[in-house]
């Protein structure tokens, strides 16, 4: 499959780089007809897969790139790269390559950064993410990956309903549309954490935050964990996701649990 792939991206490719191939759904789509022309088998992931392998195997390097990608306005919706990202990571127990491999997990993270930062491309989002992951901006989380999540979602925090929110240990973040990630902790019970954040913020600095800017596109991501886990667990997940998100409001080793 290796060689078939190689010919059908080498037809396709205008010079472009694989990252670029994968990520732009159109050209995407004319290198996934390549494959199956040349009688490549396989889904659309494994096709789209075996491409980052041939990158990551140094199978490429004999076909450099030509074209580069420039993508306009990357502040304005990096950081919704970044949160879909990350939140679908969590969510499938999964890597950004996968998730942009896979044209359903792609639509899925396509329709999350466009909620927190509408008005681009779906190639937009990609291209930034697979740029911030080079950048070793999306550093690995270790121990987010060793300490799989039972359940990952997110709320409006203005339409929240506490109800939906378990008793359950787990990680919480707050997240703003056009800030990114404001503030991330852990707790034995995250109804009660995150009742609590909302009622009167215990971190002044978050607290003034809130007051000033509203909640209207304020959000909460939760990752509930297995009952099973440790507080050292758990903290251990905080401090590892905090190294590799940088919230804007967090002090390592210094977040306060009820």
């Amino acid at each position: 499959m290796k060689s078939l792939v190689l010919e059908a991206f080498l037809h396709v490719r205008d010079g472009y780089s694989p990252d670029a191939v994968i990520a732009n759904p159109e050209l995407n789509k004319r290198f996934l007809a390549a494959c199956r022309e040349v009688g490549a088998e396989g889904t659309d992931f494994q096709l789209n897969h075996c491409l980052y392998n041939l990158r990551k195997s140094r199978a490429l390097e004999d076909y450099p790139t030509t074209r580069r990608v420039r993508v306009a306005k990357r502040d304005e919706y990096e950081f919704a790269s970044e949160i879909a990202a990350r939140f679908l990571e969590r969510r499938h127990n999964t890597t950004l390559d996968r998730v942009i491999c896979d044209p359903a997990l792609a639509q899925e993270f396509d329709r999350l950064a466009q909620e927190l930062a509408p008005g681009f491309t779906p190639f937009d989002y990609r291209f930034t993410a697979l740029s911030l992951r080079k950048t070793r901006r999306l550093r690995p989380e270790v121990a987010s990956h060793l300490l799989h999540a039972t359940r990952v979602e997110s709320f409006r925090v203005i339409d929240v309903d506490l109800t939906n929110i378990p008793r359950s240990q787990g990680v919480y973040l707050f997240y703003y549309k056009a800030e990114g990630l404001l503030y991330l902790g852990e707790a034995r019970n995250l109804r009660e954490r995150i009742r609590k954040h909302l009622e009167h913020s215990d971190r002044r600095e978050l607290a003034r935050w809130l007051w000033e800017h509203g909640v209207d596109d304020l959000y909460v991501e939760i990752h509930v964990l297995p009952d099973q886990t440790t507080t050292q667990e758990r903290k251990a997940l905080e401090l590892d996701l905090i190294r590799s998100r940088s919230p804007r409001f967090n002090i390592l080793g210094a977040n306060v649990e009820e």
